[in-house]
């Protein structure tokens, strides 16, 4: 399923003196089964492109295409927005906080029954989506209560809610925010294995730049409303000065590549950026550097300077 949005424009208020412009003209494409990230601070219209994509806001002006449904600013008829929010899933920043039934089993069943499905049918749906975020399916666990997980794993319950309506694409607004260290490569994993295995269309909304390392093949870089910047993760970090004037930094690995070059350690670029890359790239500018000093300088034999001998 792929996504166009063309020439996007959302004002909230509009007419009124609380009017503001949330995005302006903003024009993108989002191939099926792909991974993409939209980056940019607080204010930069991040949230507000998301919850366009699903019909969750209505277009000023401009569309969103989703397939065969196309989103103005006349809106979609009740079936067709139905559709539109059970083809593309929204997950908000700490979606545990939307978890509200008694047990695992009925919060991610809930979705499923809003489709009208059969109690035994939404609870099979409801399983096959907690296998898929690699969670426990067994009756004793759907008969938990989500409050008693931990963090990492009430967001997988969330995550496997928005998966029981099967959508064709994810929007994940800020996936890891709040998790430890471990729980961000619980989620990083579940999502990796979620488009092996389903062929997901995911939406990455972050501010997270080693996040977007981590898990997007383009990036789109939002400031004030705008499409300012948009690429592959390397093309569009390479760009320093480009995002610093969108008030955002490089990721860890992008600043240590442009410190190497500033100091001449790095003509080249590295193939990805990537630590294994990066230490490939370095470990060749080294190499080359050293030859010419072992031509230059006399070898020494090892047992020292042979006139001494004896």
């Amino acid at each position: 399923m792929t996504i166009l949005v063309d020439a996007l424009t959302v004002i909230y208020n509009a007419g009124s003196p609380a009017e503001r412009l949330a995005l302006r003209d903003v024009s993108l494409f989002v191939e099926e089964g792909s991974c993409v990230a939209v980056v940019g601070l607080t204010g930069s219209g991040k949230s507000t492109l998301a919850q366009t994509l699903n019909g969750l806001i209505t277009p000023t002006a401009g569309r969103v295409v989703v397939d065969d449904l196309e989103l103005t600013a006349r809106g979609l008829r009740g079936g067709e927005l139905r559709e539109l929010r059970r083809r593309v899933g929204l997950l908000f920043q700490f979606p545990e906080g939307q978890l509200f039934a008694p047990t695992i089993g009925e919060d991610v069943a809930f979705g499923p029954r809003q489709l009208m499905m059969k109690p035994r049918e939404a609870r099979e749906r409801a399983r096959w989506a907690l296998r898929a975020v690699a969670l426990p399916d067994d009756d004793a666990f759907l008969a938990r209560s989500p409050f008693a997980l931990s963090s990492g794993q009430r967001r997988r319950v969330a995550l496997a809610g928005a998966l029981a309506m099967r959508p064709r694409t994810l929007v994940l607004d800020e996936p890891s925010a709040g998790l430890d260290a471990e729980g961000r490569e619980e989620i990083y994993a579940t999502l990796r294995e979620l488009r092996r295995q389903e062929g997901l269309t995911l939406l990455i909304i972050s501010h997270d730049m080693s996040e977007v390392v981590a898990l997007a093949e383009r990036v789109f870089v939002l400031r004030e409303g705008r499409l300012r910047l948009s690429g592959t993760p390397d093309e569009v970090f390479q760009r320093g000065e480009d995002l610093a004037a969108c008030g955002l930094l490089e990721p860890p690995l992008a600043q240590v590549a442009g410190l190497a070059r500033s100091r001449g350690l790095l003509p080249a670029e590295p193939d990805a950026l990537t630590v294994e890359a990066l230490g490939e790239a370095l470990a060749a500018s080294l190499m080359v550097d050293a030859y010419p000093r072992m031509e230059r300088e006399p070898s020494v034999p090892l047992g020292g300077d042979e006139r001494h001998a004896g």
